[in-house]
């Protein structure tokens, strides 16, 4: 298992997405307050479907609490403004991954503290979407665990 933390998510269908990509790969998801949401927003439930049922995720006050609780081997912040491609990296077991807000990013100071990340780009792009960034990061961890 792995850790997934959107810290301080701001757009529902995101993390509602994210919530169902949880249930079918396996990973624990956290999410860091404040959110830009409730998590008995209406979008957020029709992203998540019928998996809201099925899904477990933690909401925390902050990243420091969240970090506390979860123990990991390895994190890493996802960025586009990170030092290694993520596909360069033999990830373990427990490793922690945290992703940013939709509208900003991660603070320098986050992208500094921990080891970080990015996903090849086009120049003409800002960004990838929250929900896809987080499913290409999954899936290759995931498939270097095995897919077990």
């Amino acid at each position: 298992m792995f850790n997934i933390i959107l810290f301080e998510p701001e757009i529902p269908p995101n993390t509602g997405n994210i919530i169902r990509l949880s249930v079918n790969v396996g990973f624990q998801l956290h999410l860091i307050k404040p959110l830009g949401f409730s998590v008995d927003d209406k979008s957020l439930k029709r992203a998540g479907m019928d998996y809201m049922e099925r899904a477990h995720f933690n909401v925390w006050d902050s990243l420091e609490e969240c970090l506390s609780n979860i123990k990991g081997e390895s994190i890493y912040s996802v960025t586009t403004k990170g030092k290694t491609c993520y596909s360069n990296i033999d990830y373990q077991k427990g490793d922690i991954f945290i992703f940013g807000p939709e509208s900003r990013g991660l603070s320098k100071n986050i992208r500094e503290k921990y080891k970080s990340i990015y996903m090849p780009m086009r120049s003409e792009g800002r960004s990838l979407n929250l929900a896809n960034a987080v499913s290409v990061i999954t899936y290759e961890v995931w498939r270097q665990l095995g897919f077990n």
